[in-house]
């Protein structure tokens, strides 16, 4: 239900996230900034009309302005002029959060350079609903967005990424989500385990977990739809050495108990806790 109390929004840029699949998660907030803002931009307006509509938010005389990656360069003078009469803006994105691989980045960028407020509305994020349906660990993690089409590109890419000491989160298109996979089981092994979330928050929702390699299988003999995230665990670290889970050790008891600079290393290296445990004590009784 609308805000029957709205009060009028200061002027600047509200960045404005919406569902990445059921309609019912947007935010109040959201709402009421989309029935208060004197201009609507969008990356597809005709999704932003169809989100208005479901939620009765009027649109009014209101014109509804396409930003996108293919007109950017030209709106963003426009957008900020109108900024500049003290109006009220509000963008969204297509679906998710705004800036999270989204054509909206330069224009808050803009916004930012030429002194007016930027703020966000914030919600559903196809990133963090992977993260918190996939399994792997969330501590720590490490957004890459598209991997390149090409193959050599792609490969290139995994390698820099391989050693990162975090659960990896990619975007991927369906018709390219089984050779991402085989090249990824190529260059971060088979056995590295994995998740593939797709059609989150919708009626399909699926989430298949397992090894790169029987990953890549999985989805080369099925024809997947929808919007995907790839997840994929950390390097294991069952070789790291000792001189380095030592210093990892010195570092984490600087202002903690033995008990929780064991659990965080352990967390992080992905060691059996007990073994942390044991070296974190005899560091603590200078042995």
């Amino acid at each position: 239900m609308l805000n029957p109390k709205l009060v009028k929004l200061p002027a600047g840029l509200y960045l404005v996230a919406t569902p990445i699949g059921t309609a019912r998660d947007i935010t109040l907030r959201a709402l009421d900034i989309l029935t208060s803002a004197d201009v609507l931009v969008a990356e597809d307006t005709r999704t932003l009309r169809k989100l208005m509509e479901i939620h009765g938010v009027p649109l009014g005389d209101r014109q509804v302005l396409a930003y996108h990656d293919h007109n950017g360069a030209q709106m963003r003078p426009r957008l900020l002029g109108l900024l500049e009469q003290g109006l009220t803006m509000a963008y969204a994105s297509e679906a998710g959060t705004p800036m999270i691989a989204d054509p909206g980045f330069d224009l808050a960028r803009a916004a930012h350079e030429a002194g007016y407020p930027v703020t966000a509305a914030p919600g559903p994020s196809a990133v963090v609903t992977a993260l918190t349906l996939g399994g792997l660990p969330t501590d720590r993690f490490f957004f890459a967005g598209f991997l390149p089409n090409a193959s050599g590109q792609r490969k290139t890419a995994l390698r820099r990424y391989a050693d990162i000491p975090g659960t990896l989160v990619f975007y991927e298109s369906p018709k390219r989500i089984a050779a991402m996979l085989r090249d990824a089981a190529e260059v971060l092994g088979p056995d590295r385990q994995a998740a593939v979330c797709r059609e989150l928050t919708k009626k399909f929702e699926e989430v298949i977990p397992g090894r790169l390699q029987d990953l890549a299988e999985i989805c080369a003999s099925r024809t997947l739809k929808g919007e995907i995230v790839v997840l994929i665990d950390r390097k294991s670290s069952e070789n790291i050495h000792e001189s380095d889970l030592e210093e990892l050790l010195r570092e984490a008891l600087a202002g903690r108990t033995v008990r929780d600079a064991a659990d965080a290393v352990a967390t992080r290296t992905g060691l059996p806790r007990r073994q942390v445990y044991q070296m974190a004590l005899k560091l603590e009784q200078g042995e």
